[in-house]
Parts: C-alpha cells; sequence; structure tokens
C-alpha cells in the first residue's frame, strides 16, 4: 500500500499566519517567510513518487483558490476540515486509503526528503513515529495504521507549547511502540528565524 504523506498550511495571507513571528520581525518579514516556506516545502516534498502527496490547507476556502498554492504535480489539494488542530490532524490519520500515514507542517524550512523517508521506513517496525521539535512541539506525525489510530490521540494537548508533545505521547495506548526523528527547529519567534537565516546564509556561502 503506498503511503501518504500530508502537508499541513494556513492560507499565507497577512495577520493570519506567524503572528508570534510576526511580532518579533515585523508582519511583511513575517509573511514574505512563510510564503517562502510553503513554497519551499511543498516544491521539495510533494510529488516524490514514494507516497501519495495532499497538501491540506485552512481556511478550508482556500482550497477552491489553487493559484494560492505552488502548483508541483501529483501534490493534491484538499481542506482540513473544521476543529482544533488535533481534530484536524485526525482528519486524514483516520480517513485516507489505506496505507501509513505522515502529516507535516509548513514552519520547519529545515526539513527534507530524506526525513520523510526515514519516517515511512520507521513506520515499517513501528506503530507512530514523531519529528520532535526544540521547542517542545513537533513537525511531524506518523501513524502506521494498523492497528486503528486512537480516536482520543490528540485529546488534552496543549497546542503552541512546550508541552504538545509530551501531552500527545501521554495520549498513546501502554507499550506502543514510537520512533523518534531529527529535532528541528519550528520557526515561530525572532531567535528561531535569526537560526534559520544564519543557515541559510552557510548554505548559499
Amino acid at each position: 500500500m503506498k503511503p501518504h504523506l500530508v502537508i499541513f498550511a494556513r492560507e499565507p495571507r497577512r495577520g493570519a499566519v506567524k503572528r508570534r513571528l510576526a511580532a518579533d520581525i515585523g508582519d511583511g518579514a513575517a509573511i514574505g517567510f512563510y510564503r517562502q516556506t510553503v513554497n519551499d516545502v511543498v516544491r521539495r516534498l510533494g510529488g516524490d513518487p514514494r507516497w501519495h502527496t495532499w497538501l491540506a490547507v485552512t481556511p478550508d476556502t482556500a482550497a477552491a483558490h489553487p493559484r494560492l498554492w505552488p502548483p508541483v504535480p501529483g501534490v493534491r489539494l484538499i481542506p482540513q476540515g473544521g476543529g482544533d488542530l488535533g481534530a484536524r490532524m485526525a482528519r486524514p490519520l483516520r480517513e485516507l486509503s489505506p496505507g501509513p500515514v505522515i502529516v507535516v507542517g509548513t514552519d520547519i524550512p529545515d526539513v527534507s526528503v530524506g526525513h520523510i523517508a526515514r519516517g515511512f521506513a520507521a513506520l515499517g517496525r513501528y506503530a507512530f513515529v514523531f519529528g520532535p521539535a526544540s521547542d517542545g512541539g513537533y513537525w511531524l506525525v506518523g501513524a502506521r495504521r494498523r492497528p486503528a489510530v486512537p480516536k482520543k490521540l490528540f485529546e488534552n494537548v496543549r497546542w503552541s507549547t512546550e508541552h504538545a508533545l509530551a501531552d500527545t505521547l501521554a495520549g498513546l495506548p501502554p507499550h506502543v511502540r514510537v520512533a523518534m526523528l531529527d529535532t528541528l527547529d519550528d520557526v515561530d519567534d525572532g531567535d528561531a528565524w535569526r537560526r534559520w537565516r544564519a543557515r541559510s546564509q552557510q548554505t548559499v556561502t
């Protein structure tokens, strides 16, 4: 069964995304960073023949406007649906056709095809895989889906805090096998943005 990669993105609209980052570096720089990262991540990960790729967007109305998003062959545009982040992430884990599922965000500019491939490889041996973020959250969650994903997987998670990963792990069934990938930076504030800029400049030079 071919696995599914689901990339979560928010409509890149000034004032609607990266508000914590905007408070540190300004609205213009924050929306510019987010648009660049969405474009880079979707182009880098999307369309790989090893997996189906879905670009799941919010608000749902943004799925009706493909010009807002990078035109990558093989990437299918879908709405995230309603509810909090947990409800929206649970939806593809439960509703997509059979096969392992990985969900990633577009706040992690360092995510690579290699990370995704290692995540799917881990799901051959583990029930779940996570990509921890340096701030205590996570940039990737994946499930083998055999057995089915628990209904309460994302309940009682304190989103956008340093407790998000620990809370999610606490909601897993006892003795379930979990794999961890590399810890990456979630660029949510000025300090993380400056570290990303320094890494980007080193790569260019």
